[in-house]
């Protein structure tokens, strides 16, 4: 009877809109987190409306001219660099010439921190796969590794379905639109899935209780003994 208290007390206590967090906290845009992640939340429940249109919009691009037309990305990179160039030197001929003000150019050149954020984030992506297949070899993890397996596989299936840029944009357009909506049918979203939650576990347990029974008593018995 209390546990039955407590369970419902604990679930009141998830279920209560005060005491959760709110979605754009959970992505990392809360008032204690650094800027680019609260750049990252925004941008995800489009706080941004005018970034999230010009990543769309470039997304879209990129994917029609290298996926759907074939254009090879050497050439179109090699081509825009040939434009931008051909336009900047006759704009500062012209300018000399008519004694016009030079076109407008920032400092091209990679600030020091930007390249220590870069290698950071670097670092520890690298570290974590490592982490992961160091736990994996040494500590014999079952349980990790049937989820890389199953992970990997999941990508060499998904990958075998699409090219990788439209697995990108797949993902950018999930992104872009996944979290926008949980945020807007979040109630109605949480009870579909605290009920599937419920169905799915009640399904393990009839199934763990079947593969329990079919177990010999007498065999894990003679282990004990032993």
């Amino acid at each position: 009877m209390a546990d039955d208290q407590s369970s419902s007390s604990s679930g009141n206590s998830t279920l209560d809109p005060n005491s959760r967090k709110s979605l754009h906290q959970c992505l990392g845009g809360g008032s204690g987190s650094g800027f680019s992640s609260r750049v990252v939340a925004d941008i995800l429940l489009w706080r941004w409306r005018n970034a999230c249109i010009m990543i769309l919009v470039a997304s879209s691009t990129v994917w029609l001219l290298f996926d759907r037309m074939g254009y090879s990305f050497v050439s179109f990179i090699s081509n825009v660099l040939l434009l931008l160039v051909s336009i900047l030197f006759f704009w500062a001929k012209s300018a000399s010439l008519l004694n016009r003000p030079l076109p407008p150019l920032p400092n091209l050149q990679l600030s020091e921190d930007c390249a220590v954020k870069a290698s950071d984030l670097a670092r520890f992506y690298i570290n974590s796969v490592l982490a992961v297949a160091r736990d994996i070899t040494t500590k014999k993890d079952v349980k990790l590794l049937l989820k890389v397996v199953i992970g990997l596989w999941l990508l060499s299936y998904i990958g075998s379905l699409f090219s990788f840029l439209t697995f990108v944009y797949i993902g950018i357009i999930i992104s872009l639109s996944a979290p926008v909506l949980y945020e807007k049918y979040q109630d109605l979203i949480d009870e579909r899935l605290s009920v599937t939650h419920s169905v799915v576990l009640k399904r393990y347990r009839d199934v763990q209780g079947m593969v329990l029974s079919r177990v010999p008593l007498s065999s894990m018995k003679e282990k004990k003994t032993q």
